[in-house]
């Protein structure tokens, strides 16, 4: 048993049905986070199911070691990048039973004000999910105008990426926290709806300073690799283009193997879960199977 609190990411129940966890089964989670996803494949695979863990995030390790500390060695917690996480963890080609990708933020970087992903708390112009690489600040000094408004059209999906980008890199070395960024937002573009003008802005940078599309792309291409035949890959996205990618993958790339779709249809949170949960609404699981 898990001997810190447990917590409970979107999609729990969903995913480890969907990873189809059998006792002595070998899963590894890519993005561990909090290790709630984590302990409940522990519990599944007992007594002697292995779970080896990766994240970007030493803090969000620090939590996960603590959660996951009764399982002992069936364990294995490491920090690095699920891009290539084959390579971080040294693992042999068709060596694991289960592959799990929770994408975007998690909610112990999202509510930290120090760690600059949200404009509703005050905080440095940060955005990293880990300690090394570019601030989101460094990343609006260097990027040029092209490369930005281009950032802000397809990760952000924002009407006015052109105007955008070009106000912020004219005002990006007077920008000290996510207040100035989106208050220089908010002057730029017109409100729409009940979100934030910044919202897609603050969306597009978190994933150009963490390179989250590119990521996701090496680690579809390595995941069938790493699977043992049967194996299940799953996956859960909270955008449409991190979905769209995933989606891409299973119908085009894999039409004809080595994966196979589990479900037609991406499974999503219902409705008791978005009562408690409601950063949910956006989550889609898909789930696939080594053939």
């Amino acid at each position: 048993m898990s001997s810190g609190p447990l917590h409970l990411p979107v999609l729990w129940r969903e995913t480890l049905e969907g990873l189809s966890l059998r006792p002595g089964a070998t899963i590894v989670d890519v993005t561990v986070g909090l290790g709630g996803h984590a302990a409940g494949i522990l519990a599944a695979t007992g007594p002697e199911g292995r779970l080896i863990g990766l994240d970007r995030d030493p803090e969000a390790l620090a939590k996960a070691r603590e959660v996951l500390a009764g399982y002992g060695e069936r364990a294995r917690l490491v920090q690095g990048n699920f891009s290539r996480f084959d390579e971080a963890l040294g693992l042999k080609p068709q060596s694991v039973d289960g592959l799990l990708a929770d994408l975007g933020v998690s909610s112990l970087q999202l509510d930290s004000p120090l760690r600059g992903f949200s404009f509703a708390r005050g905080g440095p112009l940060d955005m990293r999910m880990g300690p090394e690489g570019a601030t989101a600040k460094d990343f609006l000094l260097r990027v040029g105008l092209e490369e930005l408004e281009t950032v802000f059209r397809d990760a952000g999906e924002e009407r006015f990426a052109r105007k955008l980008a070009r106000r912020l890199k004219e005002d990006a070395e007077h920008f000290e926290s996510t207040a100035d960024l989106a208050a220089a937002v908010a002057r730029c573009v017109p409100q729409r709806g009940k979100s934030h003008p910044a919202t897609r802005v603050f969306l597009a940078l978190r994933m150009a300073v963490n390179r989250e599309m590119p990521n996701l792309r090496e680690f579809l291409e390595r995941a069938p690799v790493a699977l043992k035949k049967g194996g299940r890959l799953a996956i859960i996205a909270f955008h449409s283009t991190e979905d769209r990618v995933v989606k891409w993958q299973g119908r085009e790339a894999w039409r004809e193997g080595p994966m196979r779709a589990v479900f037609k249809k991406p499974r999503i949170a219902g409705l008791e879960e978005l009562r408690v949960n409601p950063r949910s609404r956006s989550a889609k699981l898909r789930v696939f199977e080594k053939i």
